[in-house]
């Protein structure tokens, strides 16, 4: 039985179609891309697979329970799909040590190793406000590992990021596609989707189909 499933999916807005009757089967331990031309559904779905949509037709089954019905979030998730909105007067680990206070699972030597861990100094001042773009990303990339979160639901993880900070991320999810964790993403750069991802599905005309 598939780890993630979601199970004729349809979903419309405004009377206007995104998708009809999507089915797709997520298993453990695998990088699954999803691609598509812009505004074709992809962070739709990613927001249908996390709960924070509800489909109007068809349910979506995490580890054998469906989601809006079983539970309302599915656990142990990390999710990039909007950027967080930060708290732009407070520093990088001021901003995650708020989010992890929701769960208050990790310590801030957690989250400090998770910023180094993405290429961010946990001890700089440096508000958010004054942060790049591509510090932005990272930030949103920590929040979404930072409590070794096993499902990884990543929209665009690479937005903005120079060339050695992309090598680097690769090379993390990757390793996490190692240790076991599950990953799903979507990235217009063609190279990430190839050097990262066991099975890739195109959005195209309201459907899913595996290329």
């Amino acid at each position: 039985m598939a780890f993630i499933e979601m199970k004729n999916v349809s979903k419309s807005f405004k009377g206007m179609i995104i998708f009809e009757d999507i089915n797709l089967s997520i298993d453990k331990g695998k990088i699954y891309g999803i691609i598509g031309h812009n505004g074709s559904g992809k962070s739709v779905l990613f927001k249908i697979l996390c709960g924070f949509s509800a489909p109007n037709k068809g349910e979506v089954q995490i580890d054998g329970k469906i989601l809006g019905r079983d539970i309302t979030f599915p656990d142990n998730f990390g999710v990039i799909i909007d950027r967080p909105g930060y708290i732009s007067n407070k520093t990088g680990l001021e901003n995650l040590r708020s989010l992890a206070l929701i769960q208050n699972k990790i310590s801030d030597n957690d989250i400090a190793t998770t910023m180094s861990l993405v290429g961010l100094q946990p001890n700089a001042e440096q508000k958010v406000k004054d942060y790049s773009l591509g510090m932005k990303q990272k930030l949103a990339i920590a929040q979404a590992i930072m409590e070794n979160q096993q499902v990884l639901v990543l929209d665009e993880p690479f937005n903005a990021l120079d060339n050695d900070s992309v090598q680097h991320i690769r090379e993390l999810l990757l390793q996490f596609k190692k240790e076991g964790r599950t990953i799903i993403l979507t990235s217009h750069n063609q190279d990430d989707i190839n050097l990262l991802c066991d099975k890739v599905y195109r959005i195209n005309n309201y459907n899913l189909e595996e290329v």
